[in-house]
C-alpha cells in the first residue's frame, strides 16, 4: 500500500475512534442527566450498571481467551480483598457521587468541576511518589483553579449541594486514579489490562455502595412504582432496559478507550479529552438550555489552558526520560477520561522488546 494511502487510511482510523469515544463518552453524561430527571434513584442506578460491566467484562475475558488460547488472571481472595477492595471502594464512591450530582446540577457545572479531577490527581501522585514535583505544576494548579473559580462565579444556575458532591467525586477520584495506577504497576497481580481490571473491580464496587443505597434510597424504592410497585409489565420493562442501556455505555466507554489508545497513543486520547469537553459544553447549552456567561466561558477556557499545559509537559518529559512506571489517569463522570496518560509508556524491561504486542494491548485505561 503506498504511503499516501497507509497516511489516509490511518487519519480516517483515528478520525472514527475518537468519534466513537465521543459517542460513549458525551453519550453517558447526558444519558444520566436524562435518567435522573425522571428516576431519581442515583445509587440504584449506579449499582445496576455496576452489573452491566461485570458481565459485559467477562463475557470480554471469555472471549479474549478462546481468541488466544491464554487463560485470563484470577486473584487469590487474599490479594483479591487486600490490594483491590481500597480502589473499588474509592472507585465506588467517586462515581456513585457523581451521578447522585445528576440530580441537582446541570450538566456544564458537573463537566466543569469534575475537570478539577486533576488536582487531586497531581496531589495524591505526588504523596504517593508517582509524580515528580515540577515548578510548572504549580501554574497547572493556578490555572485550573482560578478557571473553576470563575465559571462558577455568579452562575446562574450554580447548585451548592451539587457542587459540594461532585468536588467531593473529584477529591475522591484522586485516590481513586492513584490506586489504580499502583494497582496495574503491579505485575505480579497482572491486572495490567482494563478488562482484567473491571472484571475484579465490579463486585467489591457494588458491596461498597450497597450499604449507601440502604440507607438512601432502599426504603423510597421499594415504595416507588418505577420498580417493585408496577401495576403492568412494560413500565417494569422500560425501567430495567433504560437502566441496563447505561451500563452498556459505561462498558462501551472503556472498551473505546482502549480502541483508541492502542491503535492511536494515549497522547490521542489526552488532547481528544479536552476537546470533548467543548463539545460537552456547547451542547449542554443547545440541548439542555444550560446558561452561561462571558465570565464563565473565559473560566471554562482558563481551565482548559491548565489541563492542556499538563498534558505538554508530560509528553515533554516522557520524551525526555524512559518512565520506569506505567502513567494511568482520569478525569469526569462515571467513566470520564485520564489526564495523567503519557505517550509511548514503556516498560524498563531489557525483553520487553519481544512483547510489543502484548504491550500495546496493555497500555490502555479504565473508566
Amino acid at each position: 500500500m503506498a504511503w499516501p494511502v497507509q497516511f489516509l487510511f490511518r487519519g480516517l482510523r483515528t478520525v472514527g475512534l475518537v468519534l466513537l469515544y465521543y459517542v460513549f463518552s458525551i453519550g453517558i453524561t447526558f444519558y444520566n442527566k436524562w435518567l435522573m430527571k425522571g428516576f431519581h434513584y442515583p445509587l440504584f442506578m449506579t449499582l445496576v450498571h455496576l452489573g452491566v460491566n461485570f458481565c459485559l467484562s467477562a463475557l470480554t475475558r471469555r472471549a479474549m481467551q478462546c481468541w488466544t488460547g491464554k487463560p485470563r488472571i484470577i486473584l487469590t481472595w487474599e490479594d483479591y480483598l487486600r490490594k483491590v477492595a481500597p480502589t473499588a471502594l474509592a472507585t465506588a464512591l467517586d462515581i456513585g457521587l457523581s451521578n447522585w450530582s445528576f440530580l441537582f446540577i446541570t450538566i456544564s457545572l458537573y463537566t466543569m468541576t469534575k475537570s478539577s479531577a486533576v488536582l487531586f490527581i497531581l496531589f495524591f501522585s505526588l504523596v504517593f511518589k508517582l509524580e515528580e514535583p515540577n515548578p510548572f505544576l504549580i501554574l497547572v494548579v493556578l490555572l485550573i483553579s482560578s478557571g473553576l473559580f470563575m465559571f462558577t462565579f455568579e452562575s446562574t444556575q450554580f447548585n451548592m449541594e451539587g457542587f459540594i458532591m461532585v468536588l467531593l467525586a473529584s477529591f475522591i477520584g484522586g485516590i481513586r486514579w492513584t490506586l489504580t495506577q499502583v494497582l496495574m504497576q503491579k505485575a505480579e497481580l497482572g491486572l495490567q489490562n482494563p478488562i482484567d481490571t473491571m472484571y475484579h473491580l465490579q463486585p467489591l464496587m457494588f458491596l461498597g455502595l450497597f450499604p449507601l443505597f440502604l440507607y438512601n434510597e432502599a426504603l423510597s424504592l421499594s415504595a416507588s412504582e418505577k420498580l417493585f410497585r408496577v401495576t403492568e409489565l412494560s413500565p417494569l420493562l422500560y425501567s430495567l432496559m433504560t437502566l441496563s442501556a447505561g451500563g452498556t455505555l459505561a462498558f462501551g466507554l472503556g472498551f473505546s478507550e482502549f480502541l483508541l489508545v492502542s491503535k492511536t497513543s494515549s497522547l490521542t486520547l489526552s488532547i481528544s479529552g479536552i476537546f470533548k469537553e467543548v463539545c460537552t459544553l456547547l451542547l449542554a447549552a443547545s440541548l439542555m438550555g444550560d446558561r452561561m456567561s462571558k465570565l464563565n466561558w473565559l473560566g471554562f477556557a482558563v481551565c482548559l489552558c491548565g489541563i492542556s499545559l499538563h498534558v505538554g509537559l508530560k509528553t515533554y518529559y516522557s520524551k525526555n526520560k524512559v518512565p520506569s512506571i506505567r502513567q494511568l489517569s482520569s478525569k469526569g463522570s462515571e467513566l470520564q477520561l485520564p489526564l495523567l496518560r503519557q505517550n509511548g509508556d514503556k516498560c524498563e524491561d531489557s525483553a520487553a522488546d519481544d512483547y510489543d504486542d502484548e504491550e500495546e494491548e496493555q497500555e490502555i485505561s479504565l473508566h
